[in-house]
């Protein structure tokens, strides 16, 4: 199925910060019905003052193409390209699914006889190693049930060349720690070209994670392929002060790393990434209350907390994902931010100053058209990402493509 979403004209000058729906603070992943509305708008602002290299886009941004890829899928919370063309996806319960080059769909054998599935974790993010081609390996990030309790693990898989069967090889992390109940499990992996992995944890919804060394929740931890810590990370921990980092992506042409983490009732955030950066999130200001109504990011209690590239400021839009748009069919949002939305169910693209730490304008697609949105990955050679749908009934991976002409 193949639907038109036909986009705007750019309006204001002035910034349109993102509002939607009223979030549920102390649970993201209730399933919400899809509407049928669609459109596009954008807006041009700057979240401080102008720098140098930070044009708007000179146009609206291009109407999109939306192709419908697998569906009857249960909360598939990450989706990667394999060089061949197959597309796999897992879905949060425990259920690795493919459509191979042919357009074959089928479920592949994996044991995850282990898989602590509970609220916000499960089956989680899912990756590539660098050297696919060679060495057929996946990485996945996801609860485990272990003899000492709990926790979230990022395990080495390889799959065979006909796509049948993931075998386990290993576990790279296996102290991420997870709530009981799952709250604040999110786990994102992000293979980078040099093949270490950066990986996005939750804070478990406890007061004092986010700023504590000595546990990876909250953090983005960086690793080589082997789990161990890399050079600017030690003990592993590249940034902290998170509260629940669900996306990461690497801005085409540069080394920025960017993420997304979902905000409490408010400022959902967009963050550039820096090693040894604090974004601010320290909710322990009641003792042992982890207390929510602390600012998202807060440089009076945590000095030196590093500025949110944007956020949707009141009400959250719950923000799972962030991927770029890559690609001359883009025109002059080439090169842009996309970030996907459960809550507001909707696409929002920010261009970007060029050092990445200011956005200049910001558009809207999809509002309400498939309902809930959750996981972003580039694809193809059109412009195109993939991109998964979060209602728990007959979800969907959608190709998402900018319509030429």
């Amino acid at each position: 199925m193949k639907r038109p979403v036909t986009g705007a004209a750019v309006i204001a000058m002035s910034v349109a910060l993102v509002a939607a729906c009223s979030a549920d603070a102390t649970e993201r992943d209730s399933t919400a019905e899809s509407t049928e509305s669609s459109g596009a708008s954008s807006s041009q602002g700057s979240s401080s003052e102008a720098g140098p290299s930070q044009a708007a886009p000179a146009g609206p941004l291009p109407n999109l193409s939306v192709t419908t890829v697998l569906d009857g899928l249960d909360k598939p919370w990450d989706v990667v390209v394999a060089p061949d063309g197959t597309v796999l996806t897992g879905e949060r319960s425990g259920r690795f699914v493919i459509r191979d080059s042919g357009g074959v769909r089928r479920e592949l054998n994996a044991d995850l006889g282990d898989l602590y599935a509970a609220g916000e974790t499960g089956l989680m993010g899912i990756a590539l190693a660098v050297d696919f081609e060679a060495s057929r390996t996946v990485f996945t990030c996801q609860g485990l049930r272990g003899s000492g309790g709990n926790s979230i693990a990022v395990v080495s898989w390889t799959v065979d060349p006909g796509w049948t069967a993931l075998t386990r090889t290993g576990t790279l992390v296996d102290d991420i720690p997870v709530a009981d109940g799952g709250r604040h499990g999110g786990c994102r992996i992000l293979a980078h070209p040099d093949g270490t992995l950066y990986i996005g944890t939750g804070d478990t919804a406890s007061p004092s994670v986010p700023q504590d060394r000595n546990s990876l929740g909250g953090k983005v931890l960086h690793v080589n392929a082997d789990g161990t810590a890399a050079a600017d990370a030690p003990d592993r921990i590249f940034t902290l002060g998170h509260r629940n980092v669900q996306g990461l992506a690497i801005r085409p042409g540069t080394d920025q790393i960017f993420e997304v983490e979902q905000g409490t009732s408010r400022d959902d955030e967009l963050n550039l990434l820096v090693p040894g950066g604090n974004y601010g999130y320290r909710p322990d200001r009641r003792s042992s209350v982890y207390d929510e109504s602390v600012p998202m990011t807060d440089p009076d209690r945590v000095p030196g907390a590093q500025p949110a590239v944007w956020s949707s400021g009141d009400p959250t839009i719950a923000t799972p994902d962030v991927t770029f748009t890559d690609g001359e069919q883009w025109g002059s949002w080439n090169g842009a931010a996309v970030i996907s939305s459960q809550q507001g169910e909707k696409l929002v693209f920010l261009a970007l100053s060029e050092d990445g730490t200011e956005y200049v304008a910001e558009a809207e697609a999809l509002d309400g058209t498939y309902g809930r949105l959750r996981s972003l990955t580039p694809f193809g050679s059109d412009g195109g990402f993939l991109l998964t749908t979060d209602n728990g009934s007959d979800d969907q991976v959608l190709l998402v493509t900018p319509e030429v002409g």
